[in-house]
């Protein structure tokens, strides 16, 4: 399993003070990690807790008198799963770090450090799931092998594997290639021994390259002898493998037919390797050429690069060449891109999407490369069918090495690096090095603030509006307003590419003022069309930090002439709860001019009724996470009704979010939900036309 955006940290806390532990949740949701708390109260609590749920890290506090750190350390240490825990200090002297250790927990979390312990949370957080990675992989690969030795075993193709040049491996087909009626008779035989005598030196040679862990060639043509000594033709093609834990050569053995002429068996092989439409090596020849890459900077210490180069604007380019023309426009792409690749090897990747290889290539020179593409397109007309394109290309690159020896990696980050100069604009270099990162994340956060302030400044961000239906069907119009930015390829980009950035560089206020003044503008656009229309936007905290927000939105509500009661503000619960007294005034000033105040994603905290006894919001929007699965969880479902219960009697109105069928429909209504939103029910569009009758 790989750690995403929306991936749930299952966090248990062993903590005195609710309070705090509930600020330690709270600032590992600030810093973007969603939690799914717990908190025992007792020993039995948690080794209950720690049996019948999965728990991915336990937070203890190493001074509670409640649940003493030793015996927690037993507890968490004795339940037989794979659960690191990490002891929440006040302070650290050397006695405690020697106890600590001492008693089995994996590291320290200091409370007066927010960024020491967020490291080390996500630290054992990594650490914990590459762990279960290679336990979930190594169990695959156990079945993979087995299965792989069922097919060798009945496969066509002669196979056999090498270790040192001797057969530790070989099937049936093989066997009967050569004349053997069972592996006994060829195991530990040298592979030398069926080569005919003409070729022995040259494949002597060979075989002494690859035990120096050099590539094997893609095919190796000779004549090999039989066990009567009769010769024959024979093409090899080499795989690099393990067998049994070692690492050795899977080598098909393929007979060559006498009247086959060899150059067009070349040249038929050559074909298997290219893409039809441009005559580039085709993704799946590219492909092989990468592993091979990746595999050298993992075991070798190699350094090459990776660029991904697609056309900006293809949307706009497909409207003047045509879909029949695409060929024609990647084939000269290719041409292009040959002139600047020195030797590198260059693959159609996709519909629009050139890949370059550059072996033995450094950051340096990776980076020079990229730029000298990009410049080549910038710089130039393609000729393509009758008409002259002066387009630009976006580049993605990464920078291969020993930190970042995956395919699958590599490719995600170039492909990310692809979307991220799309994104801005396009005519730019993206290249993710994992040995200067900083460097490459200082130019990327420069682009994304210059671009939010051209969006502040004008139009830049789009607004979507998804329905909030009423589950009593009483007719009210209420849509929820998401900003959008959108990148030059017409798909929107996540906000959490941005919103860290926006926050990071003081400009989370500025996009609060924006939203809500334009959510305003657009109420009295609808009035004074005769609709009633209700909008739910959300505020980050800085918002209901600023005492000069709260005048912003009454006179943009005046000026407009709204009444306030059809705005309502969103904040997260876990934002009021560390901001409880700047939450309160905030409340109590938009209650002055009637704006209505939701509490999103209710529910996740540690304590999250205690709240309302200190906070007094018009709806509570229930936190998505109980919507997953709802109609398989119990526990979700138990606690939706305690949340709406609770709610109603407090004449609270509710949201269920990103509800996703009818079954969980059914469940919301007979637990008193209010209003329900989702893409099952309707899906953000960019007009507000949803028939709510």
């Amino acid at each position: 399993m790989a750690i995403g955006k929306d991936t749930a940290l299952r966090l248990m806390l062993v903590d005195d003070q609710v309070n705090e532990a509930e600020a330690i949740v709270s600032s590992l949701r600030n810093a973007g990690i969603a939690v799914r708390p717990l908190r025992p109260e007792s020993l039995d609590e948690l080794a209950s807790q720690l049996a019948q749920q999965q728990v991915d890290l336990v937070l203890a506090e190493y001074a509670s008198k409640n649940l003493p750190f030793n015996e927690v350390a037993l507890v968490v240490g004795g339940c037989g799963r794979d659960v690191p825990l990490l002891a929440v200090l006040d302070g650290l002297t050397d006695e405690i770090l020697d106890s600590v250790q001492g008693l089995g927990a994996e590291g320290i979390a200091l409370r007066s450090r927010p960024q020491q312990l967020l490291y080390a949370v996500r630290t054992e957080w990594t650490d914990l799931d590459a762990r279960r990675s290679q336990r979930q992989l190594e169990a695959q690969m156990r079945e993979t092998e087995r299965r792989c030795d069922a097919l060798i075993d009945s496969s066509r193709e002669p196979i056999a594997y090498i270790h040192e040049g001797m057969h530790i491996r070989a099937n049936p087909a093989y066997l009967e290639m050569f004349g053997y009626e069972s592996f006994e008779d060829i195991e530990g035989m040298s592979l030398l021994d069926l080569v005919a005598p003409e070729h022995v030196d040259a494949f002597k040679q060979l075989l002494k390259r690859l035990s120096k862990g050099e590539p094997p060639p893609p095919r190796h043509e000779l004549t090999a002898r039989d066990i009567e000594g009769r010769d024959f033709p024979a093409v090899m093609e080499f795989t690099a493998a393990q067998y049994e834990g070692e690492p050795c050569q899977q080598v098909i053995f393929r007979r060559q037919a006498q009247d086959v002429d060899p150059e067009l068996a070349r040249q038929v092989e050559d074909l298997k390797q290219r893409d039809q439409g441009t005559g580039l090596l085709n993704r799946p020849t590219f492909l092989g050429l990468l592993d091979t890459a990746v595999a050298e900077a993992a075991g070798q210490g190699a350094a090459h690069g990776l660029l991904l180069i697609e056309p900006d604007h293809f949307a706009q380019l497909l409207e003047v060449i045509g879909l029949e023309d695409v060929d024609q426009l990647m084939a000269a792409m290719g041409q292009r891109l040959a002139s600047v690749a020195e030797g590198g090897a260059i693959a159609r990747f996709g519909e629009h999407q050139l890949a370059l290889l550059s072996r033995d290539s450094d950051h340096m020179a990776t980076s020079e490369l990229a730029e000298r593409v990009r410049d080549a397109f910038a710089e130039h007309v393609l000729e393509v069918g009758s008409h002259s394109l002066n387009t630009t290309v976006s580049v993605g690159g990464v920078q291969i090495g020993e930190k970042i020896a995956s395919t699958s990696r590599v490719l995600a980050k170039a492909s990310q690096g692809v979307g991220a100069a799309i994104a801005v604009g396009g005519n730019r270099v993206e290249l993710y090095d994992p040995g200067a990162v900083d460097r490459a994340e200082l130019e990327r956060i420069e682009a994304w603030v210059a671009r939010i302030r051209v969006a502040l400044e004008g139009d830049g961000f789009r607004l979507d509006f998804q329905p909030v239906i009423a589950l009593q069907g009483d007719g009210s119009e209420m849509y929820e307003m998401f900003l959008r930015l959108y990148g030059t390829d017409g798909e929107p980009v996540a906000a959490s590419t941005y919103m860290p950035i926006a926050e990071e560089h003081g400009l989370l206020g500025l996009i609060d003022r924006w939203a809500v003044a334009r959510a305003i503008d657009l109420i009295g656009e609808r009035q004074r069309s005769g609709k009633r229309t209700s909008l739910l936007l959300s505020l980050s905290s800085e918002a209901v930090q600023d005492p000069t927000m709260a005048s912003f939105i009454a006179a943009n509500l005046a000026s407009a002439g709204v009444p306030g009661e059809q705005l309502v503000l969103a904040v997260p619960e876990s934002k009021v709860f560390t901001s409880l007294r700047e939450a309160q005034e905030f409340v109590g000033a938009m209650a002055g001019f009637g704006v209505q105040i939701a509490l999103e994603r209710f529910g996740a905290g540690l304590n999250s009724m205690q709240l309302l006894t200190h906070f007094d919001p018009a709806f509570l929007k229930i936190d998505p996470q109980f919507m997953v699965d709802l109609s398989k969880s119990t526990d979700s479902q138990q606690k939706v009704r305690n949340i709406a219960s609770q709610a109603s009697s407090r004449d609270i109105r509710t949201i269920a979010d990103r509800v996703q069928d009818a079954t969980s429909m059914t469940l919301l209504f007979s637990a008193g939900v209010d209003f329900v939103q989702g893409d099952f029910l309707a899906p953000a569009s960019s007009s507000m036309n949803y028939d709510f009758s």
